[in-house]
């Protein structure tokens, strides 16, 4: 079967397409599922009840990274607190699924969500952040081997998992060409 009109973007082995509430089962299933890859760093939502705000807060700016041949979601990546006027910028945030670690298929996704972000016929943006919490090697190399940059170092940023967490912010800027 081929999903290639519902798909942003799409590379060799995935496609970027945006959230739709259809999705709820499946993703709150890989949510799931995923629970020891994504702990202590990210609680996406496990419920449909939780499922369906956190896909409408996202339109327009979050996708889902799908395997091309069976459309199976492999993992999601969210542009958000987008800025506009000078700084045109946004902060991702990220996750892989377990049965899709390992594989590349996510590192795939990532780097079409790149080019879809900074592309004028995209989200156009000029930056993106990724703030991190100083363990998460996985996600720290992610993002270094795409050419995002350690910018500096953010005590208690962002409230993880009931607590403030100290995160690194990493970002990369449009390559000009």
């Amino acid at each position: 079967m081929s999903y290639s009109a519902e798909y942003v973007s799409a590379g060799a082995r995935v496609g970027l397409r945006p959230f739709r509430p259809c999705d709820g089962p499946e993703f709150t299933a890989r949510v799931r599922e995923s629970r020891e890859l994504h702990r202590p760093w990210l609680f996406p939502p496990a419920t449909l009840e939780d499922y369906e705000p956190y896909a409408a807060q996202r339109a327009g700016s979050g996708f889902l990274v799908c395997e091309l041949d069976t459309g199976d979601i492999a993992g999601f990546v969210n542009v958000n607190n987008v800025v506009r006027g000078a700084f045109q910028c946004g902060a991702l945030g990220y996750g892989a699924f377990a049965h899709a670690a390992g594989r590349g298929l996510f590192g795939e996704g990532f780097d079409l969500l790149l080019a879809h972000a900074f592309a004028e016929d995209g989200l156009g943006l000029h930056r993106l952040e990724a703030n991190i919490q100083p363990g998460n090697t996985a996600s720290i190399g992610l993002v270094r081997g795409r050419g995002f940059r350690l910018e500096g170092f953010s005590p208690e940023f962002l409230h993880v998992d009931g607590a403030w967490r100290d995160h690194e912010r990493w970002a990369v800027t449009r390559r000009a060409s």
